[in-house]
């Protein structure tokens, strides 16, 4: 089938930027010459629906490599790069998606890479998972199962499997060690900060930087914050979470309260509705909010444009909004993921880490998929820890080991 992308002349300054990428990825580099030696994923067709930006473009030259037939598509209408789409296109692989797609577009783009009926799925939110358990179950007729990469698809996963009507094994790729502690934490705190400096052009040191959640990703978006002079506040609904927040030396209090002094707010919950019509009413004149979880509900742009008596395009992905009194508030690339959408995503050495994972959840599925229970699986320890050891191999660090004496201490009762 032809790929639907916005212009293949843009290919050229794709291929550098997959290249470029390429160049700071030994894991996965790694990992592309096992499989291509054994050709692991030969006679198969995986489908990938991640944001797709140069990284993710790697990931699926690195499956093509192992003899997959590798469909992409993006998985958010402002977070795919056209000239990288046009550069896989370039490289031989099928590709639906582009910039800036309308809604319609974007599902559309989905339903075509289905319609190559997969046998392994790569996803990223749950909106593949969702169409094979709705308006698209034809497209299961050879799917051996998938893997999920964010933290918002693995809780959509959960919430089918606890209604019992998850019908084919997924593996949270997600909640691997490899993925969360570094991608969710390192990769996002420095990415977001990238995608709003980036955009506003302005400084964060000295200004009130308000977090509203502190799970893994929070807490990268709060250390970073820190780390560029701001004074970080936190919102929580977790307690745990909350005192953890205290303990890392930031002051927690409501959404209601931090409104009101907040200079930037960046939302990074996974969930709907976090600053809403009350929090607006409040807010200082020029705050500025963005969101970095998965989908544009986080930050309630209906509530804002109610409120607003003008609204206007200020700056590429700055939305401008007038209150009746006056003041100015503005909300980075249309509330979607900021660090995308505005920016190039998380840096090469992190996603490194998390599609190795991803690429060796494609192999496990492969190897164990029809003998997997049908639920939610997160991948063996085991592989964690190779894709660690050839990270810090790559970096240039060694480990101690345990002596036999050492693992006898530790595990024979004494």
């Amino acid at each position: 089938m032809q790929s639907l992308i916005k212009d293949i002349n843009l290919a050229s300054e794709g291929r550098k930027k997959i290249e470029w990428v390429s160049n700071f990825m030994p894991t996965l580099n790694t990992l592309g010459d096992e499989f291509e030696k054994s050709q692991t994923f030969k006679g198969k067709t995986i489908v990938v629906s991640v944001h797709l930006e140069a990284k993710t473009a790697y990931l699926a030259t690195v499956l093509k490599r192992g003899g997959a037939d590798v469909i992409v598509t993006g998985s958010n209408p402002l977070s795919t790069q056209d000239d990288v789409a046009a550069g896989l296109v370039d490289m031989g692989i099928t590709v639906y998606a582009c910039y800036n797609c309308t809604d319609e577009e974007y599902f559309n783009f989905l339903h075509k890479a289905l319609d190559h009926k997969p046998h392994i799925i790569i996803d990223d939110g749950g909106d593949l998972v969702n169409l094979l358990h709705t308006t698209r179950q034809d497209a299961k007729d050879r799917l051996i199962g998938g893997s999920e990469e964010t933290t918002t698809g693995v809780h959509r996963l959960y919430a089918l499997e606890h209604a019992e009507k998850l019908t084919f094994p997924m593996i949270a790729v997600n909640d691997s060690y490899c993925k969360y502690l570094f991608d969710n934490r390192y990769g996002t705190g420095q990415s977001v900060w990238d995608g709003i400096m980036r955009t506003t052009n302005l400084t964060v040191t000295g200004k009130n930087v308000v977090v509203a959640g502190y799970g893994w990703c929070g807490k990268g978006v709060a250390m970073r914050a820190k780390g560029l002079g701001a004074h970080v506040y936190v919102t929580e609904v977790d307690p745990i979470k909350a005192v953890e927040a205290v303990f890392d030396g930031f002051k927690v209090l409501p959404m209601i309260e931090a409104a009101k002094i907040g200079d930037i707010f960046c939302t990074v919950t996974g969930c709907k509705d976090v600053i809403v019509k009350e929090h607006f009413e409040v807010m200082k004149d020029k705050a500025i909010m963005c969101n970095a979880g998965h989908f544009d509900c986080e930050v309630n742009a209906v509530d804002l444009e109610v409120l607003a008596v003008s609204h206007e395009r200020v700056r590429q992905n700055i939305e401008g909004y007038t209150m009746a009194d006056g003041r100015k508030l503005y909300l980075l690339a249309e509330g979607r993921l900021v660090n995308l959408a505005a920016g190039d995503g998380h840096p090469a050495e992190i996603m490194d880490l998390s599609f190795a994972m991803q690429a060796l959840a494609a192999e496990y599925l492969l190897k164990h998929g029809k003998t997997m229970d049908v639920k939610v699986h997160v991948l063996p320890h085991e592989l964690d820890t190779r894709i660690a050891d050839l990270k810090l191999k790559s970096m240039g660090y060694d480990l101690d080991a345990l002596t036999q004496d050492q693992i006898d201490y530790l595990t024979k009762v004494n």
